[in-house]
């Protein structure tokens, strides 16, 4: 299959960019560093072109039951121009992939997003599940059709409400609303994975380069800054803190059960999830006591025991020391706990935390 890329690949290549393969998308790493493009967002506003990630709608009579078996949470509960978070599962409950859900404003269709190179393989399984329980709804994976850009930082609303012919800094979080971009509909929605406020923009691929620069005083930001922010904020990476195969994680033992709506009468998974309701192992952060950079499938020991394993990590640009995500023994996550990172064969000391790493720092 042929390495697909986003509507600006061309503009971002021009720009300086360093680009990355990413879920099958040619995608910007870098415009300038990702110090100085995380600061911008910690500090200011950045955006980004995500329009590796998937949009797929779901319309018709059946649609809120068709959302309703295939994502954890309560679909129902959604009015028009709200979102919510949650998980996709297979039948024994381990996450196949996460979304944001949204209903669109006009209250015609829902939208969901899941991750890059998973567009497909989620409409498909719409499609199917739609077939085989007789189920009336149309389904479309829009992902090649359109464009999606976040802008994100304590000045983005403000920036995003310059642009925007339409007030929105009074749209609540996890809430979205139709407006013009110079000219352009867009989607406009208080969300985004990198821990600060801001928005993310939907609009047809074909106006990508009037949206993006009607922000050309904002940071632009790659993938790369992307990852050190989500990471800063506890927020898991599709692929690599849970996956089907490589991964394979339940939202208890990922602690996103607050996802998980378990009075619904029926999702995909919901028999299994209620045999793992206290799992052996869970997701941890962990601080790490001296320099050292902590990388996917390093060794978590306590006493020289190998206890659980690192599924992320990094050196925290904003908090200046050593920070990571990972599994481990549940009689092994106290917060507070002193356990050690194995990095390139020295046992580096490191600490339980909260994996909210931002948060608790700004709490």
């Amino acid at each position: 299959m042929s390495t697909r890329k986003p509507p600006l690949h061309e503009q971002h290549m021009q720009s300086g960019a360093d680009f990355t393969d990413f879920g099958g998308w040619d995608m910007p790493v870098t415009f300038d560093s990702i110090q100085a493009e995380h600061a911008a967002v910690r500090d200011s506003v950045g955006i980004f072109d995500v329009s590796h990630m998937g949009e797929v709608t779901v319309g018709g009579p059946d649609a809120t039951e068709l959302m309703t078996r295939l994502t954890t949470n309560d679909v129902s509960a959604l009015d028009p121009g709200d979102a919510q978070y949650a998980c996709i599962l297979a039948a024994d409950g381990t996450i196949v992939d996460d979304t944001v859900v949204y209903y669109h404003p006009d209250g015609e269709e829902y939208l969901f997003v899941p991750n890059a190179g998973n567009d497909e393989a989620m409409a498909d399984r719409w499609t199917d599940h739609a077939a085989a329980h007789d189920l009336d709804a149309t389904v479309v994976n829009r992902t090649a059709e359109l464009g999606m850009f976040a802008v994100q930082g304590p000045d983005a609303v403000e920036a995003v409400q310059e642009a925007a012919a339409d007030p929105l800094d009074d749209v609540s979080r996890f809430s979205a609303r139709q407006t013009t971009i110079d000219g352009v509909d867009c989607l406009a929605a208080r969300t985004g994975y990198t821990g600060e406020d801001g928005f993310e923009l939907v609009f047809d691929a074909a106006d990508s380069r009037t949206v993006w620069d009607a922000f050309d005083d904002a940071q632009p930001c790659g993938l790369g800054a992307r990852d050190t922010l989500r990471l800063e904020a506890g927020l898991l990476l599709s692929g690599q803190d849970f996956h089907p195969e490589d991964e394979p994680r339940t939202p208890y033992e990922a602690r996103l059960r607050f996802v998980v709506d378990e009075s619904k009468p029926f999702f995909v998974g919901q028999d299994a999830l209620q045999e793992a309701d206290d799992p052996d192992e869970v997701l941890i952060g962990l601080e790490l006591a001296e320099r050292a950079v902590p990388r996917h499938g390093y060794p978590i020991l306590d006493d020289g025991e190998q206890v659980g394993h690192v599924t992320s990590g990094t050196m925290s640009p904003t908090l200046e020391v050593p920070i990571a995500l990972g599994y481990v023994d549940a009689t092994r996550a106290e917060e507070g706990d002193t356990l050690a990172v194995e990095v390139r064969n020295r046992t580096v000391p490191a600490t339980v935390v909260d994996h909210r790493f931002l948060q608790t720092r700004r709490d």
